[in-house]
């Protein structure tokens, strides 16, 4: 099996309410890579983040007492920590200028996966989208009307425990099942799997992270030749692990 990654060239600055899908599928075929069944396209959820709207200026944010004492002693900007405060669901972790949330969607990450970097001006910083599988859906959809039954996966950059160093992950997925599971069957020796799952799409949001990149002006990857089966009931709830089994919360 041969697997290409190669990015989407060519977008412009997203705004709210554009046509994410049709952005993407008329650039891919302006330089000669045209969506194709079967795709796999991984979506940067800062541009989602942009079509959706998923902004604040930070004028308009009025820190709290707890926001700013953190700032000054971190010398942080306090409506940023506002912001991050508002968007979790809970504070796993405060390491010295490090904030640990978990978000209201589940997701365990440094400040709530609050970005200022890209967010179209200053003063401004973009949250998650309210709904990373309804907006991977949504784009799904879109491009089934456009002509192609392509999966969407929708990919932040996270950090790991016990590794230095961010890589991108899945926070939303449409068309294909996150997890592929080896349980029930045996090795080359005969050994039967009791544990081993992979998370597919987070894998497939690693290798597109090799073609995008956080300077290249390159949000979208496409990764053609891996095999799924098509389900649209898929969503990232079976990556989500329950926080009592959760050796780090």
């Amino acid at each position: 099996m041969m697997i290409q990654v190669f990015g989407v060239t060519g977008l412009p600055e997203i705004g709210v309410d554009n046509d994410l899908a049709e952005m993407i599928h008329t650039a891919a075929g302006e330089q000669g890579n045209p969506l194709a069944d079967g795709d796999v396209v991984v979506v940067t959820s800062k541009i989602v983040s942009k079509a959706e709207g998923c902004s604040v200026e930070l004028d308009d944010i009025a820190p709290s007492a707890f926001a700013l004492s953190w700032a000054e002693r971190w010398e942080k900007d306090a409506r940023v920590v506002e912001v991050v405060l508002r968007e979790s669901k809970r504070v796993i972790r405060q390491i010295g200028p490090v904030l640990i949330t978990e978000t209201h969607h589940g997701f365990c990450c440094a400040n709530s996966g609050v970005d200022q970097s890209s967010s179209g001006a200053a003063g401004r910083v973009l949250v998650l989208p309210k709904d990373p599988d309804a907006s991977a859906r949504q784009l799904r959809r879109r491009f089934a009307e456009l002509g192609v039954d392509v999966a969407v996966v929708i990919s932040d950059t996270f950090g790991r425990p016990w590794r230095e160093g961010q890589t991108d992950v899945a926070i939303g997925v449409a068309g294909m099942q996150p997890l592929y599971s080896y349980i029930g069957q045996h090795d080359p020796h005969g050994h039967e799997f009791a544990v081993q799952e992979l998370c597919v799409v987070d894998e497939l949001a690693a290798a597109a992270e090799l073609v995008k990149g956080n300077t290249s002006r390159v949000p979208v990857a496409v990764v053609r030749g891996h095999y799924w089966e098509a389900d649209d009931e898929a969503t990232m709830a079976p990556v989500l692990r329950d926080s009592e089994k959760d050796l780090f919360r």
